[in-house]
C-alpha cells in the first residue's frame, strides 16, 4: 500500500498527490498513479495542445463508475502556483453575465495536479488568451465527427477523408484527425491566422451543410436524432466561443480507459479503433506527434 498523502518534486513545484493506487477504471484496475505515469509520458505534447488555453475539467474523484463533475472555475483549495484568470463568459454560455475564474495548465506539475484530482477529461475552446489576460481569436477549426445509430468510426472515416479534401480546397490543407476516445473522431485544422470564434463557427456550419447535400446518404449537420441513424454527425457548433471540445492527447471518462488520440491519415480507414492510454504513449514515443509539423502528413488530396 502506498501512503494516503505524499508531495512530488514535479520540477520544481511541490505537489501534493493522495491515494495513489486507488483504482479510477474498475474494468481494467486502472489505478491514479497508472494514470499520473500516462500524463508524464505524454506531457509534451498534451501541454502544447493546453497551451494559453483555459481548460474545464470533467472530474471523476470516485472513478469512472462513479458521479462525474463538470468545473470550469478554479477550485478551493487548488495550489497557489497555478495559473488562473477572472474573464467574463463567453456569450452564448450558460454563464453568460458573469465572471469566471479559469484556470490553466501550464506544465507537468499541472497535469499531475489535475490528474490527481481526477479530472480525467481536459476540455478547450478553439481560442487562447495571453499572459497578460487578452482574449485572442481562434487559432484553428474543429469538425467532430458524432456517428448516430447504426453507424460508427468506419463511416467516421470515411467522412473524414470528405471533410479534409474540403478543407484543402479552400487551403486547409493541414488537418489532423483524432479518434476521440468515445464514439467518433475530430478532425482540426489550424487556421493561416486568427478569427474570431464566431466566424469560424459560421464557416464550419456552411462547410457541414454543403457535404450533408452533396453526401446525404452518410452525413447530416443537425442533431435531430430521427435524421441521424446511419449516418455522421458533423457538429460544427464546437467553433462557438462558448463551447469546448475534448483535448487531444486528454483521458476520457469512460467505461475503458481510452484516449482522444491524434492518428495519421494513413491509418484514417475501416477498422479503426480508439487507443488506450498505453498505446498512445508507446505510439508518440516511437513515431511522433501528428500535430507537430513534419510528423503527420498533409490531408488528402
Amino acid at each position: 500500500m502506498t501512503p494516503e498523502r505524499q508531495t512530488f518534486d514535479v520540477g520544481g513545484t511541490q505537489v501534493r498527490v493522495s491515494h495513489l493506487d486507488k483504482v479510477l477504471y474498475p474494468s481494467t484496475g486502472t489505478t491514479k498513479a497508472e494514470l499520473i505515469d500516462y500524463v508524464v509520458r505524454v506531457a509534451p505534447a498534451l501541454l502544447r495542445q493546453l497551451e494559453d488555453r483555459p481548460v474545464t475539467r470533467i472530474r471523476f474523484p470516485d472513478g469512472v463508475d462513479g458521479q462525474p463533475f463538470f468545473e470550469k472555475n478554479v477550485p478551493r483549495g487548488a495550489p497557489s502556483w497555478l495559473r488562473h484568470r477572472v474573464l467574463p463568459a463567453a456569450p452564448g454560455n450558460d454563464d453568460e453575465g458573469t465572471e469566471l475564474d479559469l484556470p490553466f495548465l501550464d506544465d507537468l506539475a499541472g497535469l499531475v495536479w489535475a490528474t490527481n484530482a481526477g479530472a480525467l477529461e481536459l476540455h478547450t475552446p478553439q481560442w487562447s488568451v495571453t499572459r497578460g489576460g487578452k482574449v485572442r481569436g481562434a487559432d484553428r477549426l474543429v469538425v467532430d465527427l458524432d456517428p448516430g445509430e447504426g453507424a460508427g468510426l468506419d463511416e467516421c472515416t470515411k467522412v473524414a477523408h470528405l471533410v479534409a479534401q474540403r478543407l484543402a480546397k479552400d487551403g486547409l490543407t493541414t488537418t489532423v484527425p483524432v479518434t476521440s476516445g468515445s464514439k467518433g473522431m475530430q478532425l482540426y485544422a489550424p487556421l493561416p491566422r486568427r478569427r474570431p470564434a464566431v466566424q469560424v463557427r459560421q464557416y464550419a456550419r456552411d462547410l457541414a451543410h454543403e457535404l450533408a447535400r452533396e453526401h446525404p446518404q452518410l452525413v447530416v449537420a443537425v442533431m435531430r436524432k430521427d435524421l441521424r441513424g446511419g449516418k455522421v454527425l458533423l457538429d460544427w457548433s464546437q467553433n462557438h466561443p462558448a463551447k469546448t471540445t475534448i483535448t487531444p492527447y486528454s483521458l476520457r471518462g469512460r467505461h475503458e480507459p481510452r484516449v482522444a488520440a491524434p492518428r495519421w491519415w494513413d491509418e484514417v480507414v475501416p477498422g479503426l479503433t480508439q487507443l488506450a492510454p498505453t498505446d498512445v504513449a508507446q505510439r508518440l514515443a516511437e513515431r511522433g506527434d501528428p500535430f507537430v509539423e513534419g510528423a503527420g502528413r498533409p490531408s488528402p488530396p
